[in-house]
């Protein structure tokens, strides 16, 4: 009998083994808030703001430069327009953007993976736009394709981030005018994420509409929104057209534009809190506002990107508190529009995935998360101000994102979550680790990293006293290790393949 309960043991452990080494592809669900949001604005001060950005947007002015069509739609809209110079009428862009949806859905080509952008949601999403890769092994470089084929598959592998991306690096050895092309193919064939556009160029958003129907089919792209992209605008008050040829491609095809003022305090907006805000409301509004002139009930997204600036060095900084203030009032400002709102990541300005870089990554994932935003670019990987994509930061970031996923839920106040059978069933004196409702609640009960050491110091010294990078290094090799591309059709897969190199072949290299 005692040799037939061993073996029963034995077995039981072998299965528990097996499930620990098993390849799971989880992805996580986007986050549904079940916790308030942190206002820190009270409501005379955001009317305060809001009538300044209409001041702004009324007396001085937006500019709308190299693009006469769009200075024509703003005079047809009832705008005063003098040169490249656009004045809006009081209540005028709030009046345009009443069209804009609250929310939308933004179609994954997996449908369980698609994600509901606006209301009590958080997506997130990874970095996007550094020229630079840093990691552990061959340090800082330029990024190339494969640096960006190796993002988009950790972004797959990753449980809880729900978006693959856009730009995760800017892969430096294909031509500027052509790499979108790849950057769109890696998005579309590794990973069934949802993912971002091109904006690079007008041209190249209306490549990015093209392929996403020859993935999704015309009449669904026709219909549905499948993309996100990211419209900057420089600030301060200025709205390029090539940027904004990107948005009318986007905007008429009804795919999503975040529209994001890039917002260094300082330098591109005033050094107080509550000037950032107007500029940043009042950019939005016209940004927003131009997008249903090109197509009403076109998504968009109000952005606010936001750092400050050391005065002494004039390097951007991150995790600070004033843009955190800021933050928490744009989340406000665009709720009180009724729009989807971007905004937070984990931003560093360190050089390394190293102490610095986690505490200004931790206070701007959590000012994120409590801010309300629905969109959150930046989730995991950057480095350096945003001049570097890492992997190593990228597997610690996304790690934390579970942290944000958890803390999202609120408290459990159901007949469970009270746990007052466990109380009674371990009494005074006792210990809860066998008792029932452990046993049947601790899968589930804490949040479990996949990255940070808890072992005993001797075990962490035996296994080689590795640090936080060490693991994370071992974290990337492993999802690279276990991944698996996701199926596509092979007549849509050769079909893409098609249409980018006929688009290659169409035009020269051009590296500028």
């Amino acid at each position: 009998m005692d040799e037939v309960r061993r073996r029963g043991r034995g077995g039981g452990g072998a299965a528990r083994r097996a499930e620990r080494t098993a390849i799971r592809i989880e992805t996580a669900r986007y986050i549904e808030r079940n916790i308030p949001n942190l206002e820190i604005l009270h409501p005379e001060a955001l009317e305060i703001i809001e009538a300044n950005a209409e001041t702004v947007l009324e007396e001085i002015g937006v500019n709308f430069v190299e693009n006469p069509e769009a200075l024509q739609r703003w005079r047809d809209a009832g705008a005063d327009v003098d040169g490249e110079r656009v004045h809006l009428p009081k209540g005028l862009a709030r009046k345009l953007i009443e069209t804009a949806p609250s929310t939308f859905t933004q179609h994954a080509r997996n449908p369980e993976k698609s994600v509901e952008i606006g209301g009590r949601n958080l997506v997130c999403a990874p970095v996007y736009g550094p020229p630079f890769v840093r990691d552990g092994v061959n340090g800082r470089r330029y990024a190339t394709m494969a640096d960006f084929e190796m993002f988009v598959k950790l972004g797959y592998m990753s449980k809880w981030l729900h978006h693959s991306g856009g730009t995760v690096c800017e892969p430096t050895d294909i031509a500027v005018n052509k790499r979108h092309l790849d950057m769109l193919f890696a998005h579309m064939t590794l990973s069934d994420k949802p993912y971002m556009g091109s904006v690079t160029d007008p041209d190249r958003a209306s490549d990015s509409v093209e392929m996403s129907k020859i993935l999704f089919g015309d009449d669904f792209v026709d219909q549905n929104t499948v993309m996100t992209s990211l419209i900057n605008i420089n600030s301060p008050l200025t709205f390029d057209g090539i940027m904004m040829g990107a948005l009318e491609r986007y905007a008429a095809a009804n795919q999503a534009a975040i529209i994001s003022p890039f917002i260094v305090g300082g330098a591109m907006a005033p050094t107080t809190v509550a000037g950032t805000l107007t500029q940043v409301l009042a950019e939005v509004l016209a940004g927003v506002a131009y997008s249903q002139l090109i197509r009403k009930g076109a998504p968009a997204i109000f952005g606010a990107f936001v750092t400050s600036i050391d005065m002494n060095s004039g390097a951007p900084t991150f995790g600070t508190p004033e843009a955190a203030q800021i933050t928490y009032g744009a989340g406000q400002l665009a709720r009180r529009l009724n729009l989807p709102y971007r905004s937070a990541g984990a931003f560093t300005g360190s050089k390394l995935p190293d102490a610095q870089a986690a505490y200004e990554s931790a206070n701007s994932l959590n000012m994120g998360l409590l801010s309300g935003v629905n969109f959150m670019l930046h989730a995991c990987g950057w480095l350096e101000g945003g001049l570097v994509s890492s992997p190593e930061k990228f597997v610690m970031d996304a790690d934390q994102l579970g942290v944000l996923h958890h803390l999202s839920r609120g408290i459990d106040m159901s007949e469970n979550g009270q746990a007052m059978d466990a109380i009674r069933e371990v009494g005074p004196g006792g210990h809860y680790l066998g008792c029932a409702h452990t046993q049947a609640n601790f899968k589930q009960a804490f949040w479990r990293t996949e990255v940070l050491d808890y072992k005993p110091y001797e075990t962490w010294t035996d296994e080689g006293s590795r640090d936080t990078l060490q693991l994370a290094q071992i974290r990337v090799e492993k999802l690279l290790r276990d991944y698996q591309q996701p199926a596509l059709d092979p007549a849509i897969h050769e079909a893409l393949v098609d249409y980018v190199a006929r688009k290659k072949d169409s035009m020269a290299d051009a590296f500028a």
